[in-house]
């Protein structure tokens, strides 16, 4: 899609703040209005669709591409993204350890347990570890208080929460996410710990790299998203 529109600009509107191309306020792709609740995120979401040269390139737009998405999808299926979000509780990243070798094993322990302890701690609920890869069954109540931590949040940060905990494969990095406790850099080298375990000891291939710059990128984005939620 090339690029037709000239001025990009942000408004004042019922509810919230609009973005404007040529004095038309924007419309998602499910044809609603793109109403935003905070000023920084339409001055985000201007920026990035002033930034486009001569085509429209969707993929260098994540803010708008989370933002639509909390309108278009989440507004409609919020109880499914609930659900899908809160289930990785059950099967969290964090949770399970390898068994060998010892080194990783440590390496695990150091960097997943001080979150795990501070989820117990904030959300009221404590997920259990096991080491290797055979499912461990956590408890229904506490799986029940993740859902209604999840449950808590609103359509856009509800939509950042599902993004950086497919990201993350991890409902505890996300929520340490997108409560502060975490950056977004930090998130990412937590997520990965495993894979860069292996890169340490036998190198990187570029569809690996790549695939690791893309998950880098959604969390990247998805922080600033959620800041910009902030005011």
């Amino acid at each position: 899609m090339k690029r037709i529109y000239r001025i990009v600009a942000t408004e004042s509107a019922a509810g919230g703040h609009a973005v404007t191309l040529d004095g038309k306020r924007m419309r998602t792709p499910g044809r609603r209005e793109l109403l935003l609740p905070t000023a920084g995120l339409a001055a985000a979401i201007a920026a990035e669709w002033d930034a486009q040269i001569d085509e429209i390139r969707p993929a260098q737009m994540p803010h708008t591409r989370l933002a639509a998405t909390a309108i278009d999808r989440t507004a409609d299926q919020r109880d499914l993204t609930i659900a899908e979000t809160a289930s990785y509780a059950g099967t969290d990243l964090v949770c399970y350890r390898a068994d060998h070798p010892p080194a990783l094993a440590e390496r695990q322990h150091a960097a997943w347990q001080p979150l795990l302890d501070w989820a117990a701690e904030r959300y009221a609920a404590r997920l259990e570890v096991t080491a290797g890869i055979v499912p461990k069954r956590q408890s229904p109540a506490t799986l029940a208080r993740f859902t209604e931590t999840v449950a808590t949040y609103d359509n856009f940060r509800l939509t950042a929460l599902h993004t950086a905990t497919a990201a993350c494969g991890s409902l505890i990095l996300a929520l340490a996410l997108a409560e502060g406790r975490l950056d977004a850099a930090e998130a990412f080298a937590l997520s990965q710990l495993d894979e860069t375990f292996q890169i340490e000891a036998w190198g990187e291939d570029t569809e690996a790299r790549q695939r690791r710059e893309a998950l880098a990128a959604d969390i990247e984005a998805t922080a600033r998203f959620l800041s910009l939620l902030a005011g």
